[in-house]
């Protein structure tokens, strides 16, 4: 009898040790399971990361080339004037000629940069202002510049000033009537010569002149032709 009532509890206790053994166990197999996980998780956020990398920065985008602007001569004048206006309110030209550019050539009575050059009466001074429209080496650059200021002598026939509104006549104009006393023929026959421009005062004939000049100056030219600045009429042929 003492035997049989002793036997439940002893195998109470036995099932309560093995359940406690298990409890051990699942508990050590989550500890590690949590751990498992964790590091997985882990490597994943580092191979993404290293997957990654910094992202590149955009490459600038490159700026667009901009093109020559070829102007006739009243519009580069006009221009200049402005700013001549600007430096002396007295200011009034005395020359006006085109400057060759690598990217112009004259043949349609445009070039890509014009200089005038301005006198102040009053203060006896002189500055020469360039408009330019062009980019290619060794031109101007871009807009209106100028030089230094130079004495000026109201004596000098070469550096008579004169009145922009007798400026009637551009310098495609001018072109259209050279053409027509041998400028075509000098064109049809080298037609890479280009065609420059000079406008200033003639004191003897009282005349605003074109001197169109189908050479890059007068000192090369194969032909210049005189245009009167305000009426288009032919004058003569210079050479």
């Amino acid at each position: 009898m003492k035997t049989a009532s002793l036997a439940p509890v002893h195998r109470a206790g036995k099932m309560s040790r093995l359940l406690s053994r298990a409890g051990k166990h699942r508990g050590k197999f989550l500890r590690v399971s949590s751990i498992g996980v964790g590091a997985v998780l882990i490597s994943l956020a580092l191979l993404t990361g290293c997957s990654s990398g910094p992202e590149k920065p955009a490459e600038p985008a490159k700026p667009e080339v901009k093109g020559p602007e070829l102007l006739t001569a009243r519009s580069g004048f006009q221009k200049t004037y402005v700013a001549a206006r600007g430096w002396s309110q007295d200011a009034r030209p005395y020359r006006l000629e085109s400057v060759v550019t690598s990217d112009a050539n004259g043949r349609d009575g445009k070039w890509a940069a014009w200089r005038a050059s301005f006198a102040s009466p009053t203060s006896r001074s002189a500055k020469t202002f360039i408009w330019s429209g062009s980019a290619a080496d060794g031109a101007p650059s871009r807009g209106v510049s100028f030089g230094v200021e130079d004495s000026y002598s109201p004596t000098n026939a070469s550096t008579t000033v004169w009145d922009g509104q007798f400026l009637k006549i551009d310098s495609d104009q001018a072109l259209a009537t050279a053409q027509k006393h041998g400028g075509d023929k000098i064109l049809e026959k080298t037609p890479d010569t280009p065609v420059t421009y000079v406008c200033d005062w003639n004191r003897n004939s009282n005349q605003l002149i074109w001197h169109v000049i189908f050479g890059s100056g007068r000192e090369n030219s194969k032909l210049t032709v005189s245009i009167d600045a305000s009426t288009g009429e032919f004058i003569r042929v210079e050479k």
